[in-house]
């Protein structure tokens, strides 16, 4: 709801950025009208970051400023029996070191240390105590005048350790049969129905595998670092924080060190990558913090690349499928269950099994997620967390069944299309599959598909191709949204969100200028702060749907007291016109039954002293009406690969990627969306992998030397279709959302290519030569 109209003092409001960015409104004739939304915008924000003017969490340079550097527990599980810091603190420009002998007095209660998406269970309290639960746990923390002599500190600390055997070998945990009791916010358990069994026994075609990937690393390009900034006007911080969400890093400090939200103020403007990683608060924020109130000195803590790999993680699985049956395709049965790998202190549990009860007909289905307790650190969210890992066991079986078949993959998904989701009994708010399936493969060129592994061959190269399929939520949750227009013509939005590469700053820019009729730079969007109104944290594709209608929302609260304004000018064209019969365009107020009678926001803002209309909001989902209905965003990926069958490489040639997103806000950032997440499934099918050294319980390969990704040379050309779909109920801006969709069934679809090129069917990602051999 929309609260009434206030005026401000113009002292309250921010000047505009640097630049020729007023005067745009003027009585100059009615241009045509052009929308901002669904243009092709460039960034907003892509200036100050190609001249290095956006400011990340490491570069807030502050006065009077500390740096601290982690020291990590050398062994994964055990106890700290001594603990000895003098060498480190002899030496000169060495502040303070702590640990756990010295913390300051901390909660005791598991709920101080909860965040917004925190798994059930006991979350990790840094320094609580002198017991280790995995590898590089944080263990003190050197405090210097500088990066350099904290690090070399860091170096003298010596630790001695009465060490035991971890546990981190997840195939032993089937027999534990640990059904996962929650998990993780907003987990569904999943639910079976009819006697999968029986129908899955009496199939005349039946196919049944196993699946797997070890854990899988978020590894964004900026490190994690929190600069708290002292205040020296009281116990006050400036918290400058790597993260997806403020208000979660927020909530998170003020419970556990007992502060008021006026005393730790959360800045993030700008982040170098996220991916789920920074959806949690990391120990760097809890370590800074301690530092700067301790010291009452601003301080700053970044992890290492290799401090990076030592929590949080897509969780290692091992997927058990069985699918069956009719001769003509039909399924009859489908049991899908996961072993997922959790740390010992929390239940974390994916969204993993859930998607094969819901994207195909099928009446009876036997699903289960169980829970292998490790001593590591609780896994973590990481892009389409759940679904990337459930697709792919689920797509690359329904091509095993296709085979089994002698049935076009393609045909087989088709035949089994699900008109209505069955895992809840509700029909889709929308679902445009089979027109991504249509237009995917025309594009591809699908239908001059050889059936038969093996059948396209030139020398020692075989090209295969596969295809799958992608699903997944679409969400819209409670946000609040700022909006103050000056009388020179500008607008400025604010809502404590994030971007974290999205373009964010970009599309809520043009939902804010469409509301007006201004032109793009006109508007100034403003996120990453807990000054701000709250927002959500930016993850699970929810974020164009959540803040974007919070935006527009507050901009149409803007335009209406504009019209009001506009309505009191002498002899106005638009007495007695409601807000539904106008429209904003180029700077004017149109009324839409005749285009020539106009008053520009200009006059109608003359109207009123000279003095800025603000306006706030918050916008909350329509439960009743969307409660109705499954909401999800659909794909269709196809790829050809070519496999060297002398050396067992694989390459991918070309992607299409097929998408149902709803309304497609921007398609240059939308695309672009889709391009990266193209690129991280081909880098899942084929590159990374952690290697748990199970002695020690340590990822061994935790660095970018050893972690491979994929790279410039292994990106193939990437075809992107935005299929056209009409959404109403998904939520007010129909837009379904698109940071997970793109990831989605590429890895399946790869490996689907690689059988069809080669006869050879692998399971386990990565895709590496010695499997293809």
């Amino acid at each position: 709801m929309s609260s009434s109209p206030k005026k401000t003092s113009t002292s309250s409001v921010a000047p505009p950025p640097t630049g020729t960015l007023t005067g745009y409104l003027t009585d100059a004739p009615l241009d045509p009208a052009i929308k901002q939304t669904g243009q092709p915008a460039s960034r907003v924000d892509g200036r100050l970051k190609v001249m290095g003017q956006a400011k990340y969490a490491g570069e807030f340079n502050v006065p009077d400023l500390l740096y601290g550097v982690v020291v990590s527990s050398a062994i994964a599980k055990g106890k700290i029996t001594k603990l000895d810091t003098a060498d480190a603190l002899a030496v000169p420009g060495v502040v303070a070191v702590f640990s756990h002998e010295n913390r300051p007095s901390m909660p005791w209660f598991d709920r101080s240390y909860r965040d917004d998406d925190t798994p059930t269970g006991s979350p990790f309290r840094p320094f609580y105590k002198a017991e280790i639960q995995f590898a590089m746990q944080p263990i003190a923390l050197v405090v210097a005048d500088s990066f350099e002599l904290a690090r070399y500190g860091a170096s003298l600390v010596r630790v001695e350790y009465d060490a035991e055997t971890p546990d981190v070998e997840l195939s032993d945990k089937w027999k534990d049969e640990l059904e996962a009791p929650t998990g993780k916010t907003g987990y569904e358990k999943p639910k079976s129905r009819g006697k999968a069994e029986e129908a899955l026994a009496k199939a005349a075609v039946r196919v049944e595998a196993e699946y797997l990937h070890s854990a899988e690393h978020h590894n964004p390009m900026e490190l994690f670092t929190t600069t708290a900034e002292w205040l020296n006007d009281g116990q006050r911080l400036n918290i400058y924080d790597k993260t997806q969400g403020v208000m979660n890093s927020q909530q998170y400090v003020t419970k556990v060190f007992g502060l008021s939200t006026d005393e730790a103020r959360v800045v993030s403007p700008f982040v170098g990558g996220g991916f789920g990683s920074g959806l949690r608060p990391q120990y760097q924020l809890f370590l800074a913090v301690l530092a700067a109130l301790e010291l009452k000195r601003s301080v700053r803590v970044t992890l290492t690349r290799q401090q990076m790999f030592s929590f949080g993680h897509r969780p290692a699985a091992i997927q058990r499928i069985a699918l069956g049956a009719d001769a003509d395709g039909t399924l009859q049965g489908v049991r899908h269950e996961v072993l997922a790998e959790t740390s010992q202190f929390e239940n974390y549990t994916e969204i993993t099994v859930n998607w094969s009860g819901m994207l195909y007909q099928c009446d009876n289905v036997q699903l289960r997620h169980l829970l292998g307790r490790m001593d590591v650190y609780s896994p973590l969210d990481m892009r389409a967390p759940g679904a990337a890992t459930g697709l792919f066991a689920l797509e690359s079986a329904m091509d095993e069944l296709a085979v089994k078949l002698q049935m076009d993959p393609l045909e087989l998904r088709l035949k089994n299309y699900a008109e209505r989701d069955q895992n809840i009994d509700k029909p889709f708010s929308s679902k445009e599959l089979r027109e991504c399936y249509r237009q995917g493969a025309e594009r591809f060129g699908w239908a001059h598909r050889k059936p038969a592994p093996r059948a396209t061959q030139r020398g020692t190269t075989l090209t295969g191709w596969g295809m799958a399929t992608g699903v997944w939520d679409s969400k819209q949750n409670k946000a609040a949204a700022k909006a103050t227009l000056t009388p020179d013509g500008r607008l400025r939005v604010q809502s404590a969100t994030a971007d974290i590469g999205t373009g964010t700053y970009t599309i809520m820019s043009q939902l804010a200028a469409d509301s007006l009729g201004l032109p793009l730079d006109a508007i100034t969007f403003q996120l990453g702060d807990t000054t701000l109104p709250p927002a959500p944290f930016e993850g699970g594709s929810q974020t164009a749907a959540t803040v974007g209608t919070a935006v527009k929302d507050v901009c149409d609260a803007i335009a209406k007291q504009v019209l009001k304004l506009a309505q009191k000018v002498e002899n106005s064209p638009l007495k007695g016109a409601d807000f539904e019969d106008v429209t904003f365009v180029n700077g004017q107020i149109q009324l839409l039954a005749d285009p020539t009678k106009t008053v520009s926001i200009a006059t109608a803002l003359a109207q009123g002293d000279g003095q800025p209309i603000e306006e706030k909001t918050t916008a909350l989902p329509n439960l009743v009406k969307q409660s109705q209905y499954s909401r999800h965003v659909h794909s269709a990926v196809f790829v050809e690969v070519e496999v060297d069958e002398d050396y067992g490489t694989v390459r991918v040639m070309r992607v299409v990627s097929a998408i149902a997103g709803g309304r497609i806000l921007n398609p240059k950032t939308a695309r672009s969306q889709i391009l990266g997440a193209v690129v991280w499934g081909i880098s899942m099918a084929l590159h990374e992998e952690s290697i748990l050294d199970q002695a020690h319980g340590r990822f061994i390969n935790h660095s970018l030397a050893e972690y491979h990704v994929s790279v410039n040379a292994d990106i193939p050309p990437i075809d992107v279709i935005f299929v056209e779909e009409n959404d109403t109920i998904v939520n007010p801006l129909g837009a379904k959302g698109l940071g997970e969709i793109g990831i989605l069934g590429v890895s399946a679809a790869i490996a689907n290519a690689v059988y069809h090129a080669t006869g050879r069917r692998v399971r386990k990602l990565p895709i590496t030569l010695d499997k293809v051999l």
